[in-house]
């Protein structure tokens, strides 16, 4: 299988964002109003959370398909599954922000077609990263941290891949020279 070339690979990146910004912001929202201390529930929560999930799959949809995934409807399914496994555990120990970051980065280590030189190994340390800072903007700034959380996932991804790249291409050359 021929690698794919960088510029396809973060435009399904840049897709899948754009299409996660949306599901991400309604499903705060929503959480954020059923947490309200109101004695009656807002009318609109559970209908930006169920916007917000009914979203997710596509931004998977998009990561699988344009990043040429060789088996992306199964890529589809094991990043749901992953995604939620690992949100909720997330969500659980931290905070809802982070755990949808860790969750759908997660479900992107598996829906982002990985290449040779790519490792899994990359992608969940990029995923921690960027979770870990993720929290770190929470526990610092707030609710802030809801405008720039979304692209955080599938960027990681796309950089560890990248450097997982570089790193393949100086070990040739580091051979000839020695």
């Amino acid at each position: 299988m021929v690698p794919l070339p960088p510029r396809r690979k973060w435009r399904a990146i840049t897709i899948a964002t754009l299409v996660l910004v949306p599901a991400f912001w309604s499903l705060m929202a929503g959480l954020v109003a059923l947490a309200t201390d109101e004695a009656k529930e807002p009318a609109g929560a559970p209908a930006a959370v169920a916007f917000g999930l009914a979203l997710l799959p596509f931004v998977f949809v998009a990561l699988a398909f344009l990043s040429e995934h060789p088996r992306a409807p199964a890529a589809v399914v094991r990043a749901m599954g992953l995604s939620l496994l690992v949100g909720l555990m997330m969500s659980a120990f931290l905070d809802p922000v982070t755990g949808v970051v860790a969750g759908m980065g997660a479900g992107g280590i598996v829906a982002l077609r990985m290449d040779v030189d790519h490792t899994v190994k990359s992608r969940v340390w990029a995923v921690v990263l960027a979770s870990a800072y993720t929290a770190v903007l929470v526990w610092t700034i707030g609710g802030l941290a809801l405008l720039p959380a979304p692209i955080f996932p599938f960027t990681a991804l796309g950089i560890a891949d990248h450097m997982a790249e570089r790193r393949a291409d100086a070990a040739p050359a580091d051979q000839a020279q020695a």
